[in-house]
């Protein structure tokens, strides 16, 4: 699909949630011009903050809504009162039903009226779209924001309607992690869905364009925009990078579509999930499609998943996109599935039940697909790109990278980026160079030591890092060695001459042992540089 052109978000700031089929809603008219920003005022003034919702119900309740359990949050939130904050939290959070007195309370300033003539609220006092509050803390300091989106399978109690606006998740939340939070000029967020990483993006940056191919995510990300008091993001409707056609950014990011659907009759397709593409096309589009959008030197931010086939490997395969669009690349695999293990998880996604005759005609077709197409295997992770630029070094990466870790770790971005600058600085060095520097084991690293009863020395050295991805290294006495004695003051040379000579070893052959060791501890931040 091509570009329909552009708005800016304030163009949608006076545009209603209309019902739609008596559970859904969307905006697609214009009423009173100060609607949203009266339900903003409202939503400030109850301080419907996460903090305050976690407050209200405590721990063990919150702890139980992230495993889709409302029981015991909704029972204290009814028990709390009539406060604004308790209300809007039992329509937005809890899916539960209110009054005509109760609605009149939760929006003391948009009304009950206005609160339906948005969308917000369906005449049986259930909500018709979500309204959720979202927190963020980084080196930009601490925002408040709201995000506008759809309705979970939960609230609906089926299966999600083709054009369903997602709201934030743990997807959400990993590549908002993997932004680095250094300031550009530009980003592009291709596929906004609810708009949360132009929320992000803005906060670095001086301009964001957000694309989306879903209307409907325009409509519910211009509302975000608006209730959130953002003002420098530009929407634009249209497919991939069409609507960015000639123009180059500092930094992209993007959670695409990339489900791998089968394309065949009687299997539903999600506009938030589904980009229409066979295979990992979508993810190879986005990939080639990034050196005409970045500057020199610019990077992309990406979410995605690759197939193994029968003939080729998963991470081969976007190495290979890597090389034929001329890019830099690290390419983090963080899961792999099963085509079964796959199936399961996107159609249970999409608010079908295990156990069903549904699931079991679905999780079929998804089978079948694979098999027809060679596919053994589905990996999952994360992306950075670079535009190469004078004085950058080629570095194509790709690993597997399984250490337990939230994935919505912030400051991943800035680790990878890291990690690029030090690969160009330590490119054009070679062994002897590499002797004389001076290294510093990072502040978040440390070691553990297992051993046989008994036994002399550990069986077992293990370095952690602490932040980054949490990487596990085994190490052997030399490294371990080295990296303990590495305080910045004796060269990686020094350290190993001394080495050597406590572990009765040809100084010679450490050496050869230990600097590739050392680039890449380097590399991925276990140890720094000291100048």
């Amino acid at each position: 699909m091509q570009s329909h052109g552009c708005s800016d978000y304030s163009r949608t700031e006076d545009i209603p949630f209309s019902s739609r089929s008596g559970r859904r809603s969307r905006l697609d008219g214009v009423v009173e011009s100060d609607l949203l920003t009266r339900l903003r005022a409202d939503l400030a003034d109850a301080a419907y903050t996460v903090d305050r919702l976690q407050q209200l119900w405590g721990a063990d309740a919150d702890a139980a809504l992230h495993r889709g359990d409302r029981v015991l949050a909704l029972r204290t939130a009814r028990a709390a009162g009539l406060a604004p904050v308790v209300l809007l939290a039992r329509l937005f959070r809890l899916h539960d039903t209110l009054t005509g007195p109760e609605l009149a309370a939760a929006f003391p300033a948009l009304g009950v009226e206005g609160a339906r003539a948005l969308g917000l609220v369906g005449e049986a006092g259930r909500a018709l779209i979500d309204v959720g509050p979202l927190t963020a803390i980084d080196g930009a300091g601490a925002a408040e924001w709201w995000i506008v989106s759809d309705l979970d399978e939960q609230a609906l109690g089926g299966a999600l309607p083709p054009d369903h606006v997602l709201g934030v998740g743990g997807a959400s939340l990993t590549l908002a992690g993997l932004q680095p939070t250094t300031p550009v000029g530009s980003v592009l967020d291709l596929g906004m869905g609810c708009g949360v990483q132009s929320l992000f993006a803005a906060r670095r940056a001086t301009r964001v364009v957000a694309t989306d191919v879903s209307t409907r995510a325009l409509e519910l990300a211009g509302a975000t925009f608006a209730l959130s008091g953002v003002d420098t993001v530009e929407l634009r409707h249209g497919d991939l990078y069409a609507p960015a056609a000639g123009e180059r950014f500092d930094r992209i990011v993007s959670n695409p579509p990339f489900v791998i659907t089968p394309r065949r009759e009687g299997v539903p397709l999600y506009e938030y999930r589904d980009g229409g593409r066979v295979g990992d096309g979508i993810v190879e589009e986005v990939v080639r499609g990034a050196r005409d959008h970045l500057v020199p030197g610019g990077t992309a931010h990406l979410l995605g998943n690759w197939e193994y086939r029968d003939d080729e490997d998963g991470l081969s395969r976007v190495t290979r996109w890597l090389e034929q669009a001329g890019l830099d690349g690290w390419v983090i695999e963080r899961e792999r599935q099963s085509p079964a293990e796959y199936a399961a998880t996107w159609i249970r996604d999409g608010g079908t039940r295990a156990g069903t005759p549904e699931f079991e005609r679905l999780v079929g077709q998804w089978l079948d697909d694979f098999a027809d197409r060679g596919v053994v295997g589905v990996g999952f992770g994360y992306l950075v790109l670079r535009h190469p630029a004078p004085g950058t070094a080629t570095l194509r990466r790709t690993e597997v990278v399984t250490s337990p870790r939230p994935d919505a770790a912030a400051g991943l971005g800035d680790t990878l980026l890291a990690g690029f600058a030090m690969h160009d600085r330590l490119a054009p060095l070679d062994d002897a160079a590499l002797a004389e520097l001076r290294c510093a084991v990072a502040g978040d690293v440390t070691e553990e030591r297992h051993y046989w009863p008994g036994a002399d020395g550990p069986t077992v050295i293990r370095l952690r890092q602490g932040g980054g991805l949490a990487r596990q290294i085994e190490a052997d006495a030399a490294l371990a060695g080295f990296v303990g004695a590495s305080d910045g003051g004796l060269t990686v040379g020094e350290i190993a001459s001394a080495l050597a000579h406590l572990l009765e070893v040809e100084e010679g052959a450490l050496l050869a042992q230990l600097l590739p060791q050392v680039r890449e501890l380097l590399v991925t931040g276990l140890l720094t540089l000291s100048e």
